[in-house]
């Protein structure tokens, strides 16, 4: 998940990047609301969190300039102030949540877990590929019940493929998933981690292809491309 993080306070911004990136997400950081106009409109982001009290220009009038421009993308509200009248005027302005300051990291996570399933059309926690089974909540991932050791970089770009099951995933959005991790994440290092996985995935009943010119499809293998999988050398 890429995410806009809009804040001036550069420490809690800080702490908040921090949890992100261990989520596996991607995160950018502007701190005043004159920056952000633009960039919510110029980027291809999955969530905003937006500050309301930032500099230059207010979170509010950064929301409305997004939504008056056609931007979709859901956002969540950073805000200090507690009264029902700025919590109803933010989700009237196009707001999709909000959180009151002081939080909990955590809560913030979950809240934009749910926007982005909510985004996706999804409601449900787990995705299911033939016999390979992901939890995204505890980002763990399960072949037959037993669990599959894996990197964090492995587990988001298995989540990417299996949320995207049957389709095209660019390499694009693979070098935008990984690349909070190395910022010269390249089209060479995705296919060094395709390939990574697709040797683990040979004997757990999944392929990915490649769509040369595009990117990867992840699918349940056939069950006689499976069986053939496992079968020793020289069989049949």
């Amino acid at each position: 998940m890429r995410i806009l993080l809009v804040e001036d306070d550069g420490a809690l911004s800080l702490g908040i990047s921090r949890a992100f990136e261990r989520e596996g997400w991607r995160v950018d950081v502007l701190g005043d609301g004159q920056q952000a106009m633009a960039e919510g409109l110029a980027a291809q982001y999955d969530v905003a969190v937006l500050d309301l009290g930032l500099p230059r220009r207010d979170g509010m009038e950064v929301l409305r300039h997004w939504r008056s421009r056609g931007a979709r993308l859901p956002v969540l509200l950073l805000t200090a102030r507690d009264e029902l009248h700025d919590r109803v005027q933010g989700l009237n302005a196009g707001a999709d949540d909000y959180l009151t300051k002081p939080f909990d990291v955590a809560e913030l996570v979950a809240r934009l877990r749910a926007l982005k399933r909510r985004a996706d059309g999804r409601i449900d926690e787990v995705i299911t590929v033939g016999e390979l089974t992901l939890d995204l909540a505890n980002r763990e991932l399960t072949h037959r019940g037993e669990r599959v050791r894996m990197s964090p970089r492995e587990i988001a770009l298995t989540q990417l493929l299996m949320q995207r099951v049957g389709r095209v995933v660019p390499k694009e959005s693979i070098i935008g998933t990984l690349s909070s991790w190395e910022a010269d994440f390249s089209e060479n290092s995705v296919e060094v981690y395709v390939h990574r996985l697709r040797k683990r995935f040979a004997e757990l009943g999944v392929v990915i292809k490649t769509v040369r010119g595009f990117g990867y499809v992840l699918e349940a293998a056939a069950p006689e491309a499976t069986g053939a999988a496992a079968a020793p050398p020289g069989a049949g």
